[in-house]
């Protein structure tokens, strides 16, 4: 069956093509992908292309509906949703590397688990204990989904960081102690009271050198600093004074850094809502819009845009 995806172009932006989807093989299930996010990888290969190193698969943070089962698969009902797929309707996956969702009235676009399963690494590599302190820097949709999990650490401050104050305020709602905003007038005063805070932990979910540099300035001697953020390209810098001298210790929370199955408690996490996406999905659109759609969020033309969907 033929079926519509992205496919990224050489030197950036992005075209729908049609592909072929045969019939799931034995030990397969076909689904039917209802809804896919939209990566901050698939930002960065729309604005590099296709063709650049770190190029991004046409979408990975899918959810959907079990369509069809192939020879063997037993135990999985058709209609079940579950983890996976793309921005392609149809993908055909192995039946045991299927994760289940359970019965919820949250719609689709509000089960994007996979990036939920970064947070819970993310977490993990923390080392955040009850009574310490904490800053995020960045508060975009992955330091959201990070503060909430965190919030019920029992950290003595969450500090939220960032540029644009109506992603502060939403990092206020979701427990964060204090926002602030690092363009402010203000913020060398900001910056000079954190630096004295004894700060335990930094989360730089940033993805920009001027994030690293802020977390290697604010955190405590003998602090941690969660490499979050994916820094593009080939190249980053650090002050290795600033970084000896204060005996940084810096962890990379990448999803190569899982310390177990991450998908599971991303799971139980959406199912408790103790991580909610509806108030973090700002735009949901049709695969038919997509190329036109990431022009403006790579030019900074959709207004509040902190995640996206893909509906199918």
């Amino acid at each position: 069956m033929k079926v519509k995806n992205v496919r990224y172009t050489a030197g950036g932006g992005a075209e729908l093509v049609d592909i072929d989807v045969d019939d799931p093989g034995p030990g397969e299930v076909q689904v039917e992908v209802a809804a896919c996010g939209i990566c901050a990888w698939d930002i960065q290969t729309f604005r590099a292309g296709g063709d650049s190193p770190s190029a991004a698969p046409p979408g990975h943070e899918g959810v959907g509906y079990v369509s069809k089962l192939g020879p063997g698969v037993q135990g999985i009902e058709i209609g079940q949703r579950v983890v996976g797929g793309g921005f392609a309707r149809l993908r055909n996956t192995r039946a045991r590397s299927l994760y289940r969702i359970p019965d919820s009235e949250l719609a689709d676009e509000h089960w994007v688990v996979e990036p939920v399963s970064c947070v819970v690494t993310g977490m993990d590599v923390c080392r955040l204990r009850a009574g310490e302190r904490l800053a995020m820097v960045g508060c975009g949709f992955m330091g959201l989904m990070m503060l909430q999990g965190l919030a019920g650490v029992g950290a003595d401050q969450m500090i939220a960081l960032d540029i644009d104050d109506d992603r502060l305020q939403l990092a206020l709602d979701m427990g964060a102690g204090e926002a602030h905003n690092v363009t402010a007038d203000s913020f060398d005063d900001v910056r000079n009271d954190l630096r004295g805070r004894g700060i335990d932990v930094v989360v730089d979910t940033s993805g920009s050198q001027q994030g690293l540099d802020l977390a290697a300035d604010i955190v405590k001697r003998a602090g941690l600093i969660n490499l979050f953020g994916w820094i593009k390209g080939d190249t980053a810098g650090f002050n290795p004074s600033v970084w000896h001298g204060k005996a940084l210790t810096i962890v990379n929370s990448s999803p190569a850094a899982q310390h177990r199955d991450p998908f599971p408690p991303a799971i139980r996490l959406l199912e408790k809502g103790t991580i909610d996406l509806r108030p973090l999905v700002t735009h949901v659109i049709p695969i038919a819009d997509y190329p036109v759609f990431m022009q403006g969020v790579t030019r900074g033309g959709v207004d509040g845009y902190i995640k996206g969907v893909v509906a199918l």
